[in-house]
C-alpha cells in the first residue's frame, strides 16, 4: 500500500493512500445509508449504483494493482490516518479520463480537505496512469465542488449529458480539463491559496485597535 501525501489542514493531517479491502465496508455504508435527499442532490442513479455486492465488487476491482492498463483505480482520503473519503479514477483513453471523489464523513465535508489534497490527488493520478488529460465532470448545482474547482480551473464548457461517467443520472454538467503539463501550476496555485488563508487567519486573530 502506497501513501502519496500527507498535508496539514485546519482539521488535522490529511492524507492520500491506496484503497484497501478494509476500506470498502465504510464506502458501502456511505452509499447505502445516504438519504434520498442526498442521492437527489448528487444525481445518483440507484440502478447504476446497485446494491452492496455491486459496490463491493466495483471497489475491489479499483484497488490499485500496478497494471498500467487498469480501468478504475481508487485512492483513500484520510484524516488522522482514518478513512474520510475516497477518489475514483476511471480511465478510458489517453485523453478521456474522469475523476470522482467523495468525503464519506458528513462532518468533514466543506472543511478544506478536498482543496488541500487536490494538487496531490491530481499528481498521483497522472503518476499512476499513462494519460495526458483528466476531465472534471461536475453537476452545475453542486456548488461546493464547483467552488473548490474554480480555485484551480475555470469551467471550459457546460452541457447536458445523457450518460454521464460514473453512476449519475442525466443532467447539466460543467467540464474542466486538466493536462499533465498543468501540474506545476496547480501546486503554485495551491501555495497562493494557502498563503492567502494563513494571512486571513492572522488578521482575524489581531484584536481591534492593536
Amino acid at each position: 500500500m502506497a501513501t502519496f501525501t500527507s498535508v496539514e489542514t485546519p482539521k488535522g493531517v490529511a492524507g492520500l493512500r491506496d484503497l484497501t479491502p478494509e476500506d470498502i465496508p465504510a464506502i458501502i455504508h456511505y452509499w447505502l445509508s445516504s438519504s434520498d435527499e442526498y442521492f437527489a442532490f448528487l444525481g445518483v442513479d440507484r440502478q447504476r449504483l446497485g446494491g452492496a455486492d455491486d459496490i463491493r465488487t466495483r471497489y475491489l476491482n479499483a484497488i490499485r494493482t500496478g497494471d498500467p492498463d487498469q480501468h478504475t483505480i481508487s485512492l483513500a482520503v484520510t484524516l488522522h490516518a482514518q478513512l474520510a473519503g475516497y477518489t475514483l479514477f476511471v480511465r478510458h483513453s489517453d485523453d478521456v479520463n474522469y475523476c470522482h471523489w467523495h468525503i464519506i464523513a458528513p462532518n468533514l465535508r466543506a472543511q478544506g480537505l478536498s482543496t488541500a489534497l487536490y494538487p496531490h490527488r491530481i499528481k498521483a493520478l497522472f503518476d499512476i496512469a499513462p494519460i495526458s488529460r483528466l476531465i472534471h465532470q461536475t453537476r452545475t448545482r453542486n456548488l461546493p465542488v464547483n467552488r473548490m474547482l474554480d480555485k484551480f480551473f475555470p469551467v471550459a464548457e457546460t452541457k447536458i449529458i445523457d450518460q454521464p461517467d460514473g453512476v449519475g443520472l442525466p443532467g447539466e454538467f460543467h467540464f474542466r480539463y486538466v493536462h499533465r503539463e498543468d501540474i506545476p501550476r496547480i501546486f503554485t496555485r495551491a501555495e497562493e491559496l494557502r498563503a492567502a488563508s494563513n494571512s486571513q487567519r492572522r488578521r482575524a486573530t489581531v484584536e481591534p485597535g492593536s
